[in-house]
């Protein structure tokens, strides 16, 4: 940039004043004391009297004696039992297995051999083994195979690009529903009887049953009008008379 650039009348100078961006200072570190409360109070402020609940006194520790409730023996003296010699009856013990140790008839020191006895030496053809070389280990040239040409992992060989497809993610797509708002599906369908008038509306119930009496009455078959009824008639009855003495059969002697 050239000199002949006009910047304005502004030059650089010393402040006539402090300025506070100038110096450097704690910030909003210090807080100011509360108000309330005992307990860092602020000084400049008043502060009402506090109180506090004193802690409840510990209970008197009890005495770990046994106290008047325990009871003595009445043979308890204060070096010991007093009493005369006692004894109890005890089951016989069983007694012990036997040690299962063989006798001298279980020993055959005659099926020693040559361990007891002396004996002539005695050689065995073995086949050889120390001339014979050992098997090799090393691996053949079938063992070795030639590493792939294809695909992005060829050590020396320059790979084409290769691309890869991928499921599409619920998550950060287009079609996540980040503010979980209802679709289309989850409203209901108002019925128009609601917001508009809405014509009556009939029901059909079933028959009502017709009022019957609860009393047993006789049909029309129960009545026979072949079976006549005889007129009622008049018969003549023995009279008696209070004076009629009784009849006696039997005569006493």
């Amino acid at each position: 940039m050239g000199s002949d650039v006009w910047v304005g009348p502004w030059r650089p100078h010393r402040p006539r004043g402090p300025i506070a961006a100038l110096y450097s200072g704690p910030g909003p570190k210090y807080k100011l004391p509360p108000n309330t409360g005992f307990i860092l109070h602020d000084p400049s402020r008043p502060r009402a009297p506090a109180f506090s609940f004193g802690a409840r006194l510990p209970t008197q520790q009890t005495s770990c004696g046994p106290g008047p409730g325990y009871l003595v023996p009445a043979r308890m003296t204060v070096r010991g039992r007093d009493s005369a010699p006692a004894y109890s009856i005890f089951g016989r013990p069983r007694h012990a297995a036997p040690f299962l140790t063989p006798g001298p008839g279980r020993y055959f020191p005659e099926r020693a051999g040559n361990v007891a006895y002396p004996s002539a030496p005695r050689h065995t053809i073995a086949p050889r083994k120390w001339g014979l070389r050992a098997e090799s280990q090393t691996p053949g040239p079938g063992t070795y195979t030639v590493p792939s040409l294809l695909g992005p992992r060829v050590v020396g060989k320059v790979s084409a690009p290769t691309y890869s497809i991928y499921g599409r993610s619920a998550v950060g797509s287009f079609c996540e529903d980040l503010s979980k708002t209802p679709g289309p599906c989850a409203y209901h369908v108002v019925n128009p009887g609601i917001y508009k008038p809405r014509a009556p509306q009939f029901s059909m119930l079933a028959r009502t049953s017709l009022p019957r009496g609860n009393t047993l009455n006789p049909g029309p078959a129960a009545y026979n009008v072949d079976q006549h009824q005889k007129p009622r008639g008049w018969s003549f009855g023995i009279r008696h008379s209070d004076y009629l003495a009784p009849m006696v059969l039997d005569m006493d002697d």
